[in-house]
C-alpha cells in the first residue's frame, strides 16, 4: 500500500546526494518546510501495521486503549492502541459490516441469518440471539448498557445480558440512520419521511416530514425530561434546515445563510453543529444557525461524487471527518489540525481517544497512524466514556403499590409478581419498566427499610427473594448498587442468594462494587456462612468475570479460589471449582 511511494522517496534522496546542486536544493526545502507541530498534512507512514488475514468489513471500534474489527471469514480481532495483539476469535459464519462496543468493552456483532452475538473484552462469546432477520443498522447502546437493535422494519431493545425489554414494528423501512439523542433515547426517519423519536422504554412520538433529510442531530435545547430539539438538514443546493421540538412536534424553518454545496453529514457538540458539505468543505453552525466558519477537509468534490461514504463526529477536542480516502480534523474555532490521506482502505477508518487513526486496507493490513498527541480525558482508563445521564431505573421512585405493600395479601403479591414475570417472558416490559422496577425494589428491599416502605413490616423472605430474581431480567448497571446493598444488608440467606444471583445474571459491574461486597462477605472478620448465599456468590463471581473480563476477572478469580478451599461446604466448593475450570478454559 505504501511501499512504492516509500521507494520513490528513497530514490529521490539518492539522486539529491549524488548532485551537489540537488543537495543545496534539499537543504532549502528543509528550511522552508513547516515544523511538525504546525504541519497540516500528516505523512502516510503508519505508527504500526498488523496483518488481519482478511479484509475489514466495517469501521473499527476503538475504545479505552484498544480496537476491535470485523473481518471477512467470520473473524473478530483486537489490538492495543500500540499494536499488540489482544485476541482473535472465529465466529463460524459470515459477519455483517457492523460492530458496536459498550462501555464495558463488550462487542456486539451479527452473523448473516440474523444471529446477534455479544463478545466480551477478552474475546469470549457471552451470548447469542436469533433475530430471524439481519440487522439493517449498527446496534446503539443506551446509557445503562441496554441495546437498541434495528432490522429493516423492527426495533428490539435488550438488556446487556440479552433479555428482551420491548420491541416495536415499523410500517416502513428505516431511511435515515438511527442515532442517539441527548436524552438517552434515539431517533430515526422512515422511507416515507416519518420522523420518529423513542425514549429508552419504547414510548414514541413523531410527525410526517416533506422529505427524508440527509442528516439530523439532537441538540440540548430542552429544559425538562421528555423535551427534545432536532436539527434536520436537507440535501438541497445551499442547504435547507428544519427544527423539530418535542413534545408536540412543533416545526420551525430557520433561514440558513447558504452553504457552498448541499449537506452530506452532521455532528453536534453542545449547541453547535458541524456540517460536511458535498464539495468537501466543513462548516460550523452556531446555536442561532449562523455559519461561524468553513474549511477544506481531505475530501474533494470528485471523491464525494463517486458516492464516497463519510462519517463525522464532534467532541471536546474538535471536529473529525473520516472516509475511505482519508481523515481530517478541525478545532472548534476553525483551524485545521491535521489531514491524512489513505489509499486502498476497505472501510471508513476510526479515530480513537488516544489520537490514533485505524484504517483497514483491501490488502488485509490494519494501519495505525497517530496524527494527534492529544488524548481525550477519561475518568477511568479501563472503560469507555461514562454515560451522559441516567434513566432512573436504579432509583425509580414509588410504585402505585408503595403504600399498599405492607397490606397486600399473598394472593395480590403473587398476582403482581406473576404479572411482571409474564411481561419478562413475553419481552413486553416496555413503558412499565420503571413501575415494575420500583415495585420489585420496594418488595425486595422492604427488610432493609426501603425509603418507600417506611416503618412497615417487611415482606416475607420468599417474596423478597423472588422480587430480586425478577429484577435481574430487566436490570442494568443502574440497578447493581441496589442489589449490592440488598446482598450486604438483608440478613436472610435466601435473599442474599437471590441478590447475588441477580447481579451475576445482569453481568455488568464496571465499578467493581458487587465484587467488593462479595469479597467483604467471604473474608474475615465476619465471613458469611450461609451455604446457599455462598454458592450464589461463586456463580455470580464467575459470571462477572466472564462478562467483564480483565481487570474484574483478577479479583473474581481470587474470590473463587478462596471459596474452593476444603473447609467450605461441598456445594460451595464444587461451584467455585466449576467456575474456575470454565475461566481456565477461556
Amino acid at each position: 500500500m505504501y511501499e512504492n511511494k516509500n521507494m520513490r522517496v528513497k530514490n529521490t534522496e539518492t539522486r539529491f546526494f549524488q548532485n551537489p546542486s540537488g543537495l543545496l536544493l534539499l537543504f532549502a526545502l528543509l528550511l522552508s518546510a513547516p515544523s511538525l507541530p504546525g504541519q497540516e498534512e500528516f505523512g502516510d507512514f503508519p505508527l504500526w501495521r498488523q496483518a488481519l488475514g482478511g479484509e475489514i468489513l466495517a469501521p473499527p471500534a476503538a475504545q479505552a486503549g484498544s480496537v476491535v474489527m470485523v473481518c471477512d471469514g467470520g473473524n473478530l480481532k483486537a489490538y492495543t492502541w500500540r499494536g499488540i495483539p489482544l485476541w482473535s476469535r472465529h465466529l463460524r459464519g459470515k459477519l455483517l459490516p457492523f460492530i458496536t462496543r459498550a462501555r464495558e468493552g463488550t462487542s456486539y456483532v451479527c452473523l448473516t441469518g440474523g444471529v446477534l452475538l455479544a463478545v466480551n473484552r477478552a474475546g469470549r462469546e457471552l451470548w447469542q440471539i436469533s433475530l430471524s432477520e439481519n440487522p439493517a443498522w449498527p446496534v446503539l447502546t443506551g446509557w445503562d448498557g441496554r441495546l437498541f437493535v434495528f432490522t429493516e422494519k423492527r426495533i428490539i431493545c435488550y438488556t446487556a445480558s440479552g433479555f428482551t425489554l420491548w420491541s416495536k414494528s415499523l410500517e416502513k423501512k428505516i431511511a435515515l440512520k438511527p442515532s442517539m439523542d441527548v436524552s438517552g433515547g434515539f431517533f430515526l426517519v422512515l422511507e416515507d419521511g416519518e420522523f420518529l423519536r423513542f425514549d429508552p422504554f419504547g414510548a414514541s412520538g413523531g410527525l410526517k416530514l416533506d422529505a427524508v433529510p440527509q442528516a439530523a442531530v439532537s441538540l440540548p435545547d430542552g429544559q425538562a425530561a421528555g423535551e427534545g430539539v432536532f436539527l434536520l438538514l436537507y440535501q438541497e443546493a445551499g442547504g435547507r434546515a428544519e427544527i423539530l421540538k418535542f413534545p408536540g412536534g412543533q416545526r420551525e424553518a430557520p433561514k440558513l445563510p447558504g452553504f457552498s454545496a448541499p449537506p452530506l453529514a452532521a455532528a453536534a457538540w453542545g449547541d453547535e453543529t458541524a456540517v460536511l458539505l458535498k464539495d468537501g468543505r466543513a462548516a460550523l453552525l452556531s446555536r442561532s444557525r449562523e455559519i461561524l466558519w468553513t474549511g477544506n477537509s481531505h475530501l474533494s468534490p470528485e471523491d464525494l461524487s463517486a458516492s464516497e461514504e463519510a462519517a463525522m463526529f464532534f467532541d471536546e477536542r474538535g471536529i473529525y471527518i473520516l472516509s475511505r480516502t482519508g481523515a481530517s480534523a478541525f478545532t472548534a474555532d476553525g483551524r485545521r489540525l491535521w489531514l491524512v490521506r489513505l489509499r486502498g482502505a476497505a472501510a471508513v477508518p476510526a479515530f480513537s481517544d488516544e489520537g490514533v487513526l485505524y484504517s483497514g486496507g483491501k490488502d488485509w493490513i490494519l494501519n495505525a497512524y497517530r496524527p494527534e498527541e492529544r488524548v481525550r480525558s477519561r475518568p477511568d482508563e479501563l472503560y469507555g466514556p461514562a454515560p451522559e445521564g441516567s434513566y432512573g431505573t436504579g432509583r425509580p421512585g414509588p410504585s402505585p403499590w408503595a403504600d399498599q405493600l405492607p397490606h397486600l395479601s399473598e394472593d395480590m403479591m403473587r398476582s403482581l409478581l406473576g404479572e411482571i414475570n409474564r411481561a419478562i417472558q413475553l419481552g413486553s416490559i416496555g413503558e412499565n419498566e420503571k413501575t415494575y422496577a420500583a415495585f420489585l425494589m420496594e418488595t425486595a428491599g422492604s427488610r432493609i427499610k426501603n425509603p418507600h416502605a417506611g416503618s412497615h413490616p417487611p415482606v416475607q423472605a420468599r417474596y423478597r427473594a423472588e422480587a430480586a430474581r425478577l429484577l435481574a431480567y430487566m436490570g442494568s448497571r443502574e440497578t447493581i448498587p441496589f442489589l449490592t446493598d440488598l446482598f450486604t444488608r438483608d440478613p436472610d440467606g435466601l435473599v442474599k442468594a437471590a441478590a447475588a444471583e441477580a447481579i451475576g445474571r445482569i453481568g455488568v459491574d464496571p465499578e467493581g462494587s458487587a465484587l467488593k461486597a462479595f469479597t467483604d462477605a467471604v473474608f474475615p472478620p465476619f465471613p458469611l456462612r450461609d451455604e446457599a448465599a455462598l454458592t450464589a456468590v461463586a456463580a455470580a463471581a464467575g459470571a462477572l468475570c466472564r462478562f467483564s473480563g480483565p481487570p474484574l476477572s483478577g479479583a473474581g478469580i481470587r474470590l473463587l479460589t478462596a471459596l474452593a478451599v476444603k473447609d467450605q461446604n461441598p456445594p460451595v466448593r464444587l461451584r467455585a471449582e466449576q467456575e474456575l475450570r470454565i475461566l481456565g478454559r477461556e
